[in-house]
């Protein structure tokens, strides 16, 4: 038997230069419910990373819904959608999406997924597939999420669609593009709240665009359903906005609190990614139980409760840009519950994310390819659940490490 090995030499060999570049990402286990505070092993930290905006991933009813929703619908599917895994939760489910962006959306129709990784890379592949291969261009926002990146990378590979990148801060390239752009489908992808940034896609001045130049604006509100809008139905509804033009994927696993993910368009929109949609066609439906228990986590979202959620959020982030100030670290401004603190080098952040460890905060470091090269940070998040003491607790800290290390350098 051979004792040659390559791909295990090579993998091996690349981890090893992860290390060196300060690159490795590492796994920690849990031990509780996601929360404002975290068990990790014999600790607990206080949490300030998760993507729990409204705290309700460990609320008593909708930890009771799932439960419900097992004993009616068991714990799997069974098959895809179109074989037998359609239930009468996932029914509806999608029919109450759809009500959350009608205003928005006309004709509005809502399709369920299991992630919203999934969900992107099915919108994009298959709204691109709406033209002969060759005919579709599709306008990516530089800093978009890793999922739609890859659905635009699988569009260009699979139907060649003509990708072209702009600047979501300066439009002027954006539209001088489309001015000469000649294609009959032509689709701009972009963010509504970015992730690592927490600043907010103009889908304003975005769907101008569009409508001036006979486009598709595809706005993936993956952080900002159910945190934005009066009612929590997102940037559609904070903007204000109302166009059939509009192909909107909303996250479930987030301010939701559960799992999953949606796309909601204009009804022909939707029927065709049932037909042509492949992640849609070929994967298990979602399992039933946990359509089951989005139903109430909409509906605290909508209530009084997720109103007084958002109000919570919204008097934490006044008081971090209020009170928060660095001399040597770079606070990007962000009226979303996601604070970034750039720091810069990956050592650095590596540094600053330990210390706070040390002081019981858990604050990872987000570093390249996440972020771009030289930009390594602290991505710090809020919840509802995080109380006012907790947030100027944090604030000190923060004041005090930022102090330790410029002593120190």
């Amino acid at each position: 038997m051979s004792t040659n090995f390559k791909a295990r030499d090579m993998a091996e060999h690349q981890i090893t230069e992860l290390d060196e570049q300060l690159l490795r990402r590492k796994l920690r286990t849990t031990e509780s419910p996601c929360d404002a505070k975290a068990r990790v092993g014999e600790r607990e930290l206080k949490a300030f990373c998760s993507n729990d905006y409204l705290g309700l991933a460990n609320h008593p009813k909708i930890v009771a819904a799932l439960a419900e929703g097992a004993k009616l619908y068991g714990v799997g599917s069974g098959a895809s959608h179109l074989i037998s895994g359609h239930s009468i939760a996932h029914d509806l489910l999608e029919k109450k999406l759809a009500a959350c962006e009608e205003k928005h959306i006309p004709k509005a129709r809502a399709l369920f997924f299991s992630t919203g990784y999934l969900a992107n890379i099915n919108a994009i592949t298959g709204i691109s597939r709406l033209a002969e291969q060759g005919q579709a261009s599709i306008y990516s926002a530089k800093l978009n999420h890793a999922s739609l990146i890859d659905g635009v990378r699988l569009a260009s590979a699979q139907n060649k669609a003509k990708v072209t990148l702009f600047d979501h801060q300066n439009l002027d390239s954006l539209e001088e593009s489309l001015k000469q752009d000649t294609y009959p489908l032509k689709l701009i992808v972009v963010d509504g709240v970015f992730s690592m940034d927490g600043d907010i896609a103009p889908v304003e001045k975005l769907l101008h665009i569009a409508e001036q130049y006979d486009a598709l604006l595809m706005v993936d509100d993956a952080h900002g359903f159910g945190v934005l809008g009066e009612q929590g139905h997102g940037i559609l509804e904070q903007a204000g906005v109302h166009s059939e033009r509009i192909i909107y994927v909303g996250t479930l696993g987030k301010a939701a609190g559960v799992s999953g993910a949606f796309i909601c368009a204009a009804s022909p929109f939707i029927e065709w990614l049932i037909q042509k949609g492949r992640p849609y066609i070929y994967s298990t439906a979602t399992p039933p139980a946990i359509a089951h228990t989005l139903l109430s986590s909409l509906e605290l979202i909508e209530g009084d409760e997720g109103v007084s959620r958002r109000k919570k959020l919204n008097e934490l982030i006044q008081i971090w840009n209020e009170e928060m100030t660095f001399s040597s670290w770079e606070k990007t401004p962000s009226s979303t519950p996601i604070q970034p603190v750039i720091l810069g080098s990956n050592a650095n952040a590596l540094a600053v994310a330990k210390l706070l460890d040390e002081a019981g905060y858990w604050i990872p470091a987000i570093r390249p390819p996440t972020v771009p090269v030289g930009t390594s940070r602290l991505r710090i998040t809020f919840s509802a659940n995080h109380s006012v003491d907790d947030l100027r607790e944090l604030i000190q800290e923060l004041k005090i490490i930022e102090q330790t290390v410029e002593g120190n350098v």
